[in-house]
């Protein structure tokens, strides 16, 4: 009796896993989205269900208006005795952000350089980061940040507070919606963020701790 070839036994192998990946494609060829597309909240409703289902994993909210939302970011951090707020300088809502800022609230830190230029400082000297999103999900409870050069993943990652600008106009039903919408399929970043509330983790006891993994506090702006 001859014995079995290592390579005969690899082609055979290989043999199988093809005949399984041609029976059963990743991919199916007509996808059915009906019962996605056809899930929908009132515009009335999407925002009191999103804030409803993300205070329940303590996100907070601070609702405000497009004129007065500069104003009432710094109100509230010089509430909270935040010392430091990073931003970006290169989007609409940093410009608009610096231009209002006015003298005794917290220090406005700017990200425009390279994160080696001051990472010192953002590991051990930064309160807070402030941050636009695509918007929010009423099915999920969820915010959409879409990291950019310009607002990169760590500015509302590493900080302990993130704050998070969301137009009130800007809600979905699905992420099937907001997919779609908003045409992703066209190009997306290396990673879009879908975020119900601050960081938490818990130990095989049980006991939930926020923080580890990114901000302990998630403050979400409403702008009417």
């Amino acid at each position: 009796m001859s014995e079995a070839r290592p390579t005969d036994s690899r082609n055979a192998i290989l043999g199988k896993l093809r005949a399984g990946r041609d029976a059963h494609p990743l991919t199916p060829p007509e996808s059915d989205f009906t019962v996605l597309r056809d899930k929908r909240w009132a515009p009335s409703e999407r925002l009191d269900r999103i804030k409803t289902m993300m205070e329940a994993v303590h996100t907070e909210f601070l609702e405000t208006t497009e004129a007065d939302w500069p104003t009432a970011v710094q109100d509230f951090l010089k509430a909270q005795g935040t010392r430091t707020l990073l931003y970006g300088t290169a989007t609409e809502a940093g410009q608009r952000l610096a231009a209002s800022w006015t003298e005794g609230g917290p220090e406005l830190v700017p990200y425009d350089g390279p994160v080696e230029t001051f990472k010192e400082r953002l590991f051990d000297g930064i309160d807070a980061g402030i941050t636009t999103t695509l918007g929010a999900i009423a099915d999920t409870g969820s915010l959409i940040v879409w990291p950019t050069p310009e607002e990169p993943r760590l500015m509302s990652l590493v900080p302990h507070m993130h704050l998070a600008l969301l137009r009130a106009d800007q809600l979905y039903d699905t992420f099937w919606q907001a997919m779609t919408e908003n045409r992703w399929a066209d190009g997306m970043p290396t990673n879009a963020l879908l975020i119900s509330g601050p960081s938490k983790t818990a130990d095989i006891e049980q006991t939930l701790a926020y923080g580890v993994h990114g901000p302990k506090r998630l403050v979400v702006v409403v702008i009417r």
